[in-house]
């Protein structure tokens, strides 16, 4: 788990607006009227993008792989499945700890470019092979029910913890602290990253027209 926390950190925080160099040069912390309203709803949004994008695929469309090294719809989708419980894992972790509310200046990142650097796919990372799809998943509407099973336990967490308390939980990440309301922005951040990459198979000239 802490090698795939730490693998999917530096894909968060490497990506986009967000770099060391930009953590350096910000003096002042970050701030964002963003509540709980907002993290719940990012999670339903991004829920229903992946399965408007995803319902009705047939095999062929499922299982198609635009390249060697690129991943398949099936491929996309199991990896979502095999890290967002590894992930809510990590991000209760920090909760887990004490809380460290004298830290809040230190947090340099903000919420929106959080979002926006996990969902920048410009930037490319390798799974390691244990979160690695095998184009094994044959059944879409599952695969949904089995994240949608997966959001109720994450959203419930959320749901009973108190904003204030997400964000005076401070985690050390490769380039900065930041704190748990972002953890958890980052796991559905994570679901829209490859619902993008999903997009872009559907978007290749080869995909299958049925």
């Amino acid at each position: 788990m802490k090698r795939l926390g730490y693998l999917l950190l530096v894909l968060l925080l490497a990506a986009g607006s967000i770099n060391a160099q930009q953590v350096s040069n910000n003096q002042t912390s970050a701030t964002s009227s963003n509540g709980k309203e907002f993290l719940l709803n990012y999670y339903q949004e991004t829920f229903e993008a992946l399965k408007k994008s995803t319902e009705g695929l047939s095999s062929a469309q499922l299982h198609f792989k635009p390249a060697a090294d690129r991943w398949s719809v099936a491929q996309c989708m199991e990896h979502i499945l095999a890290t967002e419980k590894t992930l809510f894992d990590y991000a209760k972790q920090t909760m887990e700890k004490p809380a460290t509310p004298e830290r809040r200046s230190e947090v340099k990142s903000k919420d929106e470019e959080i979002v926006r650097g996990i969902t920048d796919r410009s930037f490319k990372a390798k799974a390691t092979d244990d979160i690695t799809g095998k184009n094994q998943l044959n059944n879409v509407s599952d695969a949904l029910t089995d994240l949608q099973n997966n959001r109720k336990v994450i959203l419930g967490y959320l749901d009973a913890v108190k904003e204030s308390d997400l964000r005076d939980h401070i985690t050390d990440s490769p380039f900065g602290p930041i704190d748990a309301y972002q953890s958890f922005l980052f796991i559905a951040g994570h679901t829209s990253r490859h619902t993008l990459q999903i997009e872009e198979v559907k978007a290749d000239k080869n995909f299958p027209k049925k």
